[in-house]
């Protein structure tokens, strides 16, 4: 059975007008979606600003109440729980913010950021809470003194390994990391990847990874899915989205990717340019007269594609 398994999850957002403010159309933030995760690995949700990735993620923790559909964590519906409800399944899942500057609270030291959770879900002295603060702090590779500090006191990488530490403090099953380097140094970004990757063994976590950043993805995932305003216009494993991708958004997505090696940057215009071509002459095979994707087609055990 699949540790996560979503299916046909809708976030729609309601358009008022008029005098009476009636209800003229939606938003459709997230547009019938559906994927799994399998315990232990790490999907990774991929897609330009605006496409529905935040949200989904958002949705999967409860802080945003889905308009349809199921979220199945290990078999239990958790997208019809009330609040009340679903206070059990919060420590099974934790999420790491996109920004390390706004998600630490600056009056607070790191010992009470990191606690926070501990104080929520478990009853221990001080002592044991300052020795369970200390163990995490450690483990993310800051100095157990950090404890003492406030969040303005470090680097961006430092602040995001606090935010990490929160998130394994109630050793949770399921991480959610919506764009977790994307405002660090790109020589940060790869040890706080790295680091995240040997957590991962460590605390056999299964991560749900939202980036816009393929190359991260690449590097951190087992498989992917591909949105494109609000729906999956591709999912497979990593390697074939990489090596054989078929919509062409994913092949525009990839064509983007900079490459540093001078000696193939013809081979990467000549890429773009034949992607763009393709885009051009064959855009209703892959979106209908709204603009909108198709739905999935299996064309493998393990990739489907969005095309007519």
């Amino acid at each position: 059975m699949e540790f996560l398994k979503i299916n046909h999850l809708k976030v729609y957002y309601p358009i008022r007008g008029g005098f009476f403010r009636r209800v003229n159309d939606y938003v459709r933030a997230v547009d019938d979606i559906s994927f799994e995760l399998r315990s232990g690995e790490t999907y990774g949700l991929v897609g330009e600003s605006g496409c529905g990735k935040t949200t989904t993620g958002r949705t999967v923790i409860g802080l945003i109440k889905a308009t349809a559909g199921e979220i199945l964590l290990e078999g239990k519906d958790i997208a019809k729980l009330s609040s009340r409800e679903f206070s059990r399944y919060r420590r099974d899942i934790q999420m790491i913010f996109q920004d390390p500057y706004s998600s630490l609270n600056p009056k607070k030291r790191v010992l009470d950021i990191i606690a926070e959770p501990l104080r929520n879900f478990e009853r221990l002295s001080p002592q044991e809470e300052k020795r369970k603060v200390q163990y995490f702090v450690e483990k993310v590779g800051l100095h157990a003194d950090s404890i003492y500090k406030y969040p303005h006191e470090f680097s961006g990488g430092q602040r995001q390994r606090i935010g990490i530490a929160r998130a394994l403090t109630l050793n949770p099953k399921l991480i959610i990391a919506d764009e977790p380097v994307s405002a660090l140094d790109v020589s940060v970004q790869a040890q706080v990847l790295n680091f995240m990757k040997e957590i991962q063994k460590e605390f056999q976590l299964t991560y749900l990874f939202i980036s816009h950043d393929l190359g991260i993805i690449r590097h951190m995932c087992d498989r992917i899915g591909i949105m494109y305003r609000g729906q999956f216009v591709e999912e497979g494993t990593s390697e074939e989205i990489f090596n054989n991708p078929q919509h062409i958004y994913t092949k525009r997505l990839i064509s983007a990717i900079p490459n540093a090696d001078p000696q193939k940057r013809k081979e990467q215009l000549a890429l773009r340019k034949q992607v763009e071509e393709e885009y051009t002459n064959s855009f209703h095979q892959y979106f209908n007269h709204d603009g909108k994707a198709y739905r999935l087609k299996r064309i493998s055990e393990t990739h489907s594609v969005a095309i007519l």
